[in-house]
């Protein structure tokens, strides 16, 4: 069988093209033009030009495959142009499911995210079912996987044969934009975290995620959606469980909530003027009170997901970032 990836150059993109490739598919990826092709290098895949927000260069690029995973997204907390945030994630999935449609592919497996599932609520562990209030979705990143999730799962209700997989937050090798889970690994190898703000979230090994996806294409239900995620962990206890892999000593000191987001607006207000990157964002710090705590014990039992400790992922992570330069502090 060939599939087509979407977003194959990226961080769980190519996880999900090596590991379909070890399972014995024929790999098509969509690369855009001037995309940084480190992550696909050597690897035995067509590759296929094309854009997702151009419709007009799916038809051809899909022709000829049976599946289809859509894995590229924006996954930025810092855009400008909010507007690109909904373009890329909302009518970047419409053009590849209609796409896909036309072509008559066999199956559909979407990359949505955590961040369009129920917002948590103090250290609740959310699950697929959990009842979702819009009203209580933080940024346009969020809103954006939260609008593109509802589009695939009325495309499924009207028989569109539609996976739906929602990683936590992973981390691996092959990180190379830094996604912002990433940059918080980077941000302690080289030093740049003297405190920390005190939050949750669920750590899963990014190849654990890729492997999720190949799984979702052979044996999930049409219509469903699987998160594809690992351990439960708070930000004290993973800076912890990176010091212990890096010998570098873990931040001690806790940020205050309320300072900490006004200086995330006053920082976003400068970077706005000035067209610089903020090191935080008033979205991040406002998610930061929530405790992103979620259960994938579905996608264990009906997929086999597999669930590589957090230590092993952050040490695979680790690795990469120190062998490609990322790192300052060995």
């Amino acid at each position: 069988m060939r599939v087509f990836v979407t977003g194959g150059t990226g961080f769980i993109g190519s996880g999900v093209v090596r590991a379909l490739l070890a399972a014995g598919y024929e790999v098509r990826a969509l690369v855009r033009p001037g995309a940084d092709m480190r992550n696909l290098a050597g690897l035995d895949i067509e590759i296929a030009p094309g854009d997702i927000t151009v419709s007009a260069s799916l038809d051809k690029a899909i022709a000829g495959c049976e599946a289809v995973i859509h894995t590229a997204a924006l996954y930025s907390f810092w855009v400008r142009d909010r507007g690109l945030i909904h373009h890329v994630n909302v009518d970047g999935t419409k053009n590849v499911i209609e796409a896909a449609m036309r072509t008559e592919v066999k199956r559909i497996v979407y990359t949505s995210s955590v961040a369009a599932l129920a917002v948590p609520t103090g250290q609740t562990t959310v699950t697929e079912d959990t009842p979702i209030d819009p009203h209580a979705i933080i940024g346009a990143y969020k809103r954006s996987k939260y609008d593109a999730e509802q589009l695939a799962l009325r495309y499924a209700h009207d028989g569109v044969p539609v996976v739906i997989v929602n990683p936590t937050f992973p981390v691996g090798p092959r990180d190379i934009k830094p996604t912002p889970t990433g940059r918080t690994i980077l941000d302690f190898l080289n030093r740049r975290m003297p405190a920390y703000v005190e939050t949750g979230m669920n750590v899963v090994a990014v190849e654990d995620v890729a492997q999720g996806h190949v799984i979702a294409l052979e044996k999930g239900r049409v219509g469903e959606r699987y998160i594809l995620g690992g351990v439960n962990m708070r930000m004290a206890e993973l800076l912890q469980l990176l010091s212990d892999i890096t010998a570098i000593p873990a931040p001690r000191m806790k940020l205050p909530y309320h300072p900490v987001l006004a200086l995330a607006y006053l920082n976003a207000a400068w970077c706005r003027m000035t067209g610089a990157t903020p090191r935080m964002t008033p979205d991040t710090i406002r998610m930061s009170r929530h405790y992103m705590y979620y259960d994938p014990s579905k996608a264990i039992r009906e997929l086999g997901l597999p669930q590589t400790p957090p230590r092993t992922a952050l040490e695979r992570a680790v690795a990469w970032f120190r062998a490609n330069g990322y790192a300052r502090h060995q």
